[in-house]
């Protein structure tokens, strides 16, 4: 890279590394780090803290108010996880930790526990190796923002925070049913969760604390604190509607979990749009061109200005554009990669359209130095290709294209003129659309960590805004 010229081309080799590798957002941990600890040899503390494992554990806060689900949440999230479970009744009882007995005094005399001892039984929890290696989830804590300033300023930072809510007359109603199993201390509901298990049944007990006078108590508590703890953590929590069936509260929560949170790092959009004919790809990367300032390429359009310019790669390209037959992977590179190495598009970023077609091409692009972020596959039905293409036709005396079912001609006389491309009958339509699906298995595994599943049959704009969803936001993590 030279310093002294501008603007200043970073190759691609290196933007390829730093976002594979998330060289950004390990700065800003290594940083943030840094100034929660103050510790006093730097480096020392940098390189040790870079040998911890578990930076991509999860580590999440489920928050809400008394019976809205939160102990059921955390714990489906932990189970499909496999993470650690924490609540903070359960760290009292923790007889591995120092203040754990501190903690029993000071409920049996006080009543309450002081909120730096919480904090100090956290703190020492999440030091144990289970919480490092798999991450954790949080039940029911911070109650109040004094609690949750001080977990950060412990340097106790989740990475998701689940707020679960519903009408007050729901949840009074669901915590008068509850009973308690003393011995595995899991929660059941009269009505709603009733336990199979008949020696279950038998030890269930009604939980102190439940009754209609102190659940509105507990409530009305509860929505004092919560405004104040959401503004700890702004950016970084999800209000979930908890007065639905459980397993669609639980989707919505393990998808927020499983996502990435928004990153501050630079980001260059590189998009492949795959798909068959009629899939829509011209338009949605036309859209995307519109609206983001990304470059538009697509391979044909690239190969036609080749000969246009009647260069010696041109007159290699052009017999193969006369006859129709597939020009060779590596004169197509070679526009590709030139095209590539262009400054708007190092830059700006580019969705690229009709390349590759293949495993071998994708390997080729691959090779280059050339990779997409994101990887678009537009699936659609061939009844519904056949459709799309087979009754377009054009005006030959203005250009303007129709089409016999979306945008029919209303003069007349346009209709009696328009003719139809003989690309667009449906016999070479069928064998495109065909030849596609032989490929495409092959393309999804080549692009696995960054491939995105689209439905394309359906409004052009619904698709669009799928597609802006997935840029915009980081790909999920995958399940572990």
């Amino acid at each position: 890279m030279d310093a002294t010229s501008s603007p200043h081309q970073i190759p691609p080799a290196m933007v390829l590394y730093a976002e594979k590798h998330r060289i950004f957002e390990l700065m800003q941990a290594l940083m943030e780090a840094l100034l929660i600890y103050r510790p006093a040899d730097p480096v020392d503390f940098l390189i040790r803290h870079l040998q911890k494992e578990g930076d991509e554990v999860p580590r999440v806060l489920v928050l809400g108010a008394p019976a809205s689900g939160k102990t059921t949440i955390s714990r489906w999230i932990c189970k499909h996880l496999q993470t650690t479970y924490l609540c903070p009744q359960d760290l009292t009882h923790d007889r591995k930790l120092k203040k754990s007995r501190e903690a029993l005094s000071c409920l049996s005399q006080q009543g309450a526990v002081p909120d730096e001892l919480w904090v100090t039984l956290l703190e020492e929890r999440l030091a144990a190796e289970d919480c490092v290696t798999l991450g954790w989830v949080l039940d029911g804590f911070p109650e109040t923002r004094n609690q949750a300033l001080l977990l950060q300023e412990k340097g106790i930072l989740p990475r998701h925070v689940i707020v679960l809510y519903a009408p007050d007359t729901v949840l009074v109603e669901r915590n008068l049913g509850k009973l308690l199993d003393p011995f595995t201390r899991e929660v059941y509901h009269a009505t709603f969760d009733w336990p199979v298990d008949f020696m279950v049944q038998r030890r269930l007990v009604v939980p102190e604390g439940i009754s209609e006078q102190a659940t509105a108590g507990r409530l009305l508590e509860s929505h004092r604190h919560l405004p104040g703890i959401l503004q700890a953590y702004p950016g970084s929590h999800k209000a979930i509607n908890a007065d639905q069936p459980c397993v669609d509260v639980f989707a919505q929560a393990l998808s927020f979990v499983q996502s990435r949170p928004l990153s501050k790092a630079p980001f260059l959009p590189r998009v492949l749009l795959l798909g068959p004919p009629g899939s829509g790809k011209r338009l949605q990367a036309a859209l995307l061109a519109q609206k983001y300032g990304v470059v538009n390429l697509r391979l044909g359009d690239l190969l036609r200005e080749k000969v246009a310019d009647h260069g010696p790669l041109g007159e290699l390209i052009k017999p193969s554009l006369e006859t129709g037959c597939p020009v060779s992977d590596s004169v197509v590179l070679r526009v590709l990669k030139d095209r590539l190495n262009q400054q708007d598009c190092l830059s700006r970023g580019w969705v690229l359209h009709g390349f590759p077609r293949d495993l071998d091409q994708a390997a080729l692009m691959k090779h280059t130095g050339f990779e997409p972020n994101r990887v678009f596959f537009l699936s659609l039905p061939t009844e519904v290709a056949l459709q799309r293409i087979c009754q377009r036709a054009t005006d030959p005396v203005s250009g303007e294209r129709y089409h016999s079912t979306f945008k029919p001609p209303t003069d007349s006389e346009v209709n009696q003129r328009l003719r139809q491309n003989p690309r667009d009958r449906p016999g070479r339509v069928e064998v495109k659309v065909d030849l596609y699906h032989q490929q495409v298995r092959e393309l999804e595994g080549f692009y696995e960590e960054e491939g995105i599943p689209l439905n394309a049959d359906q409004d052009p704009y619904t698709v669009f805004e799928h597609i802006e969803s997935c840029l915009v936001k980081p790909l999920p993590v995958s399940g572990r």
